[in-house]
């Protein structure tokens, strides 16, 4: 570890750090996987000279063969013809093929043309994926505005109710205080009367059961009177009529008398 990080720092000092067994082992698994990759950059590098190496001595036979069978060296070839082959090199660089052969050039174009289809196949799914997005923010916006909206007015209706309960709280507390006056006064009265020894059978409940009972009495009594008249407006017998007119009159008013005393007696022991 000590010597990987030497290496690392090279001539800097290095930093100081907490030595245990954990950071050790970290700075040992860093350090493995930094040999590691050191090793594969140092392959690829030999690689590439190797791959440079074999271009190069490709050029050359090419090279040769040209200026041998067409007469023809790169120092030979015209303006046109160098801009030309540049270009060629250029397309074999940007299409990243082997050589410069029309099968080659084919095989190129086949896959960079199928690499332009899947881009405008993928882009077609992403316009519609898009739409479907732009869809669903416009709903969703909409639908945001409405409960922006609904909030308002619950919140509106909330003030409104809350002013309502604050009113009918502040009722609640005028009539329970009026509620306790009153009863106060009613115990007041109570006690004052209680002190006069007034009789239970005065009192306003007592008077008021009364006058529904003699109300009721009334309504009893209305048959009997009826009753009574289809009586009188028969024609007597003036002997017995003069014999014992006085004496029914006076024995009838009598027995009325009695019951309406009899039927009042009864109505205030109840």
């Amino acid at each position: 570890v000590t010597q990987w990080l030497s290496n690392i720092f090279g001539d800097q000092p290095i930093p100081h750090y907490e030595v245990n067994t954990r950071t050790t082992e970290i700075l040992y698994q860093l350090a493995e996987c930094s040999e590691a990759r050191c090793r594969d950059v140092v392959l690829l590098t030999e690689d590439l000279k190797q791959k440079a190496a074999e271009y190069g001595t490709e050029g050359s036979y090419l090279q040769e063969l040209l200026l041998e069978g067409v007469g023809l060296s790169t120092s030979s070839l015209s303006k046109t013809a160098s801009s030309y082959l540049n270009a060629l090199e250029g397309s074999a660089m940007a299409l990243n093929t082997k050589d410069t052969s029309l099968a080659s050039y084919v095989a190129a174009m086949n896959d960079l043309t199928a690499d332009i289809l899947a881009t405008e196949k993928k882009n077609q799914e992403m316009d519609h994926e898009l739409t479907i997005l732009r869809k669903k923010l416009t709903s969703a916006l909409v639908l945001r505005k409405s409960l922006q909206e609904d909030l308002s007015k619950t919140e509106e209706n909330q003030a409104v109710e809350k002013a309502r309960a604050e009113n009918r709280l502040q009722n609640m507390d005028f009539f329970k205080a009026k509620s306790e006056d009153l009863k106060f006064r009613i115990k007041a009265a109570e006690n004052q009367l209680s002190a006069s020894r007034m009789e239970p059978s005065l009192s306003h409940q007592a008077l008021l059961d009364l006058s529904e009972k003699l109300a009721k009495l009334k309504q009893e009594t209305i048959p009997m009177k009826k009753k009574l008249e289809s009586f009188l407006d028969l024609t007597p017998v003036r002997t017995i009529a003069m014999a014992f007119h006085p004496f029914s009159k006076l024995r009838m008013e009598q027995v009325a008398a009695n019951s309406i005393i009899v039927l009042l007696n009864g109505d205030i022991r109840h």
